[in-house]
């Protein structure tokens, strides 16, 4: 059955993060089989048979207000003619879902008791920002028949039923995916990847990969770095709006020279290829696309165990990933990446479990897993 489908996704680029690669990728899917519309405010995407629809933005900032703007003009836009409307974004309308990060109502108030639960009360009594985000939030996960939630990780879900205990029999869990490259990565192919990039062309590069390098931990990752050796050096792909204090602190720490920063890359191939460890210490990550996305490509990783990182439940320290206890702890990290990258069969054997991990998670199979999730719906009555 071939379904005309409406997705809403303000920023529909690679360039946004692992929330608009995943929307971008379901979509690319669904085109295959069905009419898929993209609503969003800003676009750097063209895939054969999708018809883009630009949203406009009635404000730049406050976000909050943007957000109220693109929730009434893709509600209107999407109020007939859809069999299914897939919302990516924090809106009131749309028969799914799909959460990448976690619930407003769970970051302000788990965890908090007492006075501190009433003081974080008072804050967002205050606060008509937040206020609009539980709001817009609450409706979103208001369940009825013709509803799904998904999340991308069972750390979220937990999340998710921890601030929204009713979505329970209407929640699913879709991991993201991943294209597998050809592989293995040669010699020469890494030696051109790198002067495409303007990496030095001999020793060790480190990855790291996020828009926001605090939340991501790249702090903590440039400290670690000035406790290695001068043959280490460190590839920096994302928005570099924070380059300049990260590159100052990289400058205090001795090693200034030694981080490169390659700004946001619309395909992140040669960034895979050129270097030899990704290394992902994030302070707070639903899933954690990049992991995935490097094992693929045959890189050994170290990353932020649970809490931190989502995909990390679902990874055995040492086995596909040196998993981290502790991003925040910079002799940890320094200790981790000695301990791969100075035992040649540990990096081999995480690598070739990595890349066999990241191949039983295709986008092939999330983009059917979310067809059958549509077809239920659909199944059950009107679907709007």
């Amino acid at each position: 059955m071939r379904l005309k489908i409406a997705v809403l996704s303000r920023n529909f680029s690679t360039t946004g993060g692992g929330a608009e690669r995943y929307s971008i990728a379901i979509v690319e899917q669904l085109a295959k089989h069905h009419e898929v519309h993209v609503f969003a405010q800003t676009f750097a995407h063209a895939w054969p048979g999708v018809h883009y629809h630009a949203m406009g933005r009635f404000l730049q900032r406050p976000r909050w207000i943007n957000q109220w703007w693109f929730a009434m003009a893709t509600g209107w836009a999407t109020r007939k003619g859809f069999d299914i409307v897939h919302s990516h974004e924090n809106v009131w309308h749309g028969n799914v879902q799909t959460v990448h990060v976690l619930p407003v109502l769970h970051s302000l108030f788990h965890g908090k008791t007492g006075l501190a639960w009433w003081l974080r009360c008072l804050k967002v009594a205050s606060s008509p920002r937040l206020l609009s985000y539980l709001w817009l939030e609450k409706q979103r996960y208001t369940i009825t028949a013709s509803r799904r939630v998904v999340v991308v990780s069972d750390a979220l879900r937990t999340a998710m039923l921890q601030a929204y205990p009713s979505i329970a029999g209407a929640l699913d869990v879709i991991t993201p995916g991943v294209a597998v490259p050809a592989l293995p990565t040669s010699t020469a192919q890494k030696q051109e990847a790198r002067k495409q990039l303007g990496l030095p062309a001999d020793g060790t590069c480190l990855l790291f990969v996020g828009n926001d390098f605090r939340k991501k931990g790249l702090p903590a990752l440039v400290s670690a770095l000035a406790r290695l050796g001068p043959g280490v050096c460190l590839a920096v792909v994302g928005n570099p709006r924070q380059a300049d204090a990260i590159g100052q602190l990289a400058r205090d720490c001795g090693v200034g020279a030694r981080v490169h920063f390659l700004g946001a890359l619309l395909q992140m191939d040669s960034a895979y290829r050129a270097c030899d460890l990704l290394v992902h210490p994030t302070m707070q990550d639903s899933y954690g696309m990049v992991v995935l996305e490097a094992m693929a490509y045959g890189l050994p990783v170290v990353v932020s165990g649970l809490p931190y990182c989502g995909i990390a439940g679902d990874l055995t320290h040492q086995v596909q990933a040196w998993v981290l206890p502790n991003p925040h702890d910079a002799s940890a990290l320094e200790h981790a990446i000695r301990s791969v990258l100075g035992n040649p069969v540990l990096a081999q054997s995480m690598a070739e479990r990595g890349m066999q991990f990241a191949q039983g998670h295709s986008w092939e199979l999330a983009g059917k897993q979310h067809e059958r999730l549509f077809q239920d719906l659909l199944a059950k009555g009107d679907g709007r």
